[in-house]
Parts: C-alpha cells; structure tokens; sequence
C-alpha cells in the first residue's frame, strides 16, 4: 500500500512538470516575427522667394574718444535706420531691427608683444525684412549713400516655407507608400500597417545675388553729379529661386 502511494505522488509530480513544460512552449510560439519592407519617397519643388533678409552696418572710429566714435555712429545709423523704415512696408510684415551693437578699442601689437591703442570702434547693424524684394538694390544703395560700410547676409527664403514643406511631405509619403506596395505585391504578400516613418523638409537657397563694383558705381555717381545730370542706377540683385526637398523613410509591416 505504501508502495503504491509513493509511486501515485511520484506520477503527479512529474505531471506536474509536463504541464508546466507545456504552458511554457505555448507562451514562446505566440509572439511570432512579423515581416517588413523599407522604402524611400523625396519630392521636390521649386518656388520663387517673396521674403529677403539684408544686414547693413555702420562702423565708425575715432582716435582718442570712443563717446566721438558713438556719436557719430549715432548720427550716421539714425539716417540709414530712418531711410530704410520708409522704404519697407510695415502693413505687409516688413520691419527693421537693431541685431548687433558693438564698442570696443581696437589694439596694434609690436614685435615684442607691446599692446598700444589704436583707435576706438562702434559698430551698429541692423536687419531689414522684407517682402518688397524689388527694392533692395535701392535699399543698399540708400544705406551706402547715407554711410553704411558694410552690407553682408542677404538671403531670400518664402513667407509660406512650412506649409510648401508639409505639402512635400505629403507627395513623398505617398509615393513611398505607392512604391511599396508594388514590391510587396510583386513578392505575392500584402502591407497590414506602418512599422516606422520619418520625414525631412530642407530648402536649397543659394543667395544669387550680383553687386556690381562699387568702386566703379561711385565713380560714375561723382561724374554724373559734376555734369549736373542724376545717376540713379542701383545695385542689381537677383533673387534667384528656392528649391524645397522633402524626404521620407518608411518601413510597412507585410504579411
């Protein structure tokens, strides 16, 4: 009797084990891979700009007053500030702002190491947007005129940059979305969902823009001017267009 108890209890723990054993094989096989195609989608599309940013400075020095050279870049800056805010249209988004103002002195060195002051320097530049894009050679030639020395980061760009962007994204998702379901067909298997999907919109604006010399224009002004006749020639720019490319990568579950 007691024999067969022993082999009874002996009989359920192995059981015991085999149903764990089981249960164990059922969860690992109901998880299974899931394949899945990966494709590109780009479009791209090229727009005239409507927006132009231009940054004019007034430099100014002055040998033993940095309070002489800050006056007179005050002067000077007022002018071109004021001529160049009556040629933007403000009702249209345009603006004009302060976006850097330096003072310092400026040193000369010797050959031995021996630093001596040189002059002091006041620098003042201001950002024109616009979307009058017509009028920046005129604006460039006003602000040289009034007494700006430097005119530098004229770039173009659109008013409506992301919404051509999100429309571009848009076109390369569906062709990439197109272009995989032709390969998965091909393969005799079908797209069940989207596994992954990222996008990038950047835009190709190469500032094509030609000064003439302005050594040259100066010259032809001065000897218009002493013949009594107007010189009202301004500086050429060419915008140029601006080209937006959209890129997306996708990977789509297939069964």
């Amino acid at each position: 009797m007691k024999r067969f108890l022993v082999l009874a209890a002996a009989a359920a723990v192995v059981a015991g084990f085999a149903v764990s054993s089981t249960n164990a094989a059922v969860t690992v096989t109901e998880s299974p891979e899931r394949g899945y195609v990966t494709i590109s989608g780009s479009a791209n599309k090229e727009l005239t700009p409507d927006l132009a940013e231009i940054s004019i400075s007034v430099v100014t020095s002055d040998n033993k007053s940095m309070q002489n050279a800050t006056l007179e870049n005050k002067e000077i800056s007022g002018k071109v500030y004021t001529a160049l805010k009556e040629m933007i249209n403000t009702e249209n988004g345009d603006y004009v702002k302060t976006s850097n103002f330096r003072a310092n002195p400026i040193y000369t060195y010797t050959s031995n190491g021996k630093k001596n002051l040189n002059k002091y320097e006041v620098s003042n530049t201001v950002t024109v947007h616009t979307k009058s894009i017509d009028k920046v050679g005129d604006m460039i030639d006003k602000a040289i005129s009034l007494g700006a020395t430097d005119v530098s980061n004229l770039s173009f760009t659109l008013s409506k940059y992301e919404k051509e962007c999100d429309a571009l994204l848009a076109t390369a998702t569906q062709r990439a979305r197109t272009q995989a379901d032709s390969i998965v067909k091909a393969a005799g298997s079908s797209i069940t969902g989207v596994k992954t999907i990222n996008g990038s919109c950047t835009p190709n604006t190469p500032s094509r823009v030609t000064y003439r010399n302005m050594t040259l224009n100066a010259k032809a002004a001065d000897s218009a001017a002493s013949e009594g006749a107007s010189y009202s020639e301004s500086v050429p720019v060419q915008a140029g267009a601006v080209k937006i490319y959209a890129n997306v990568n996708a990977s789509f579950f297939v069964k």
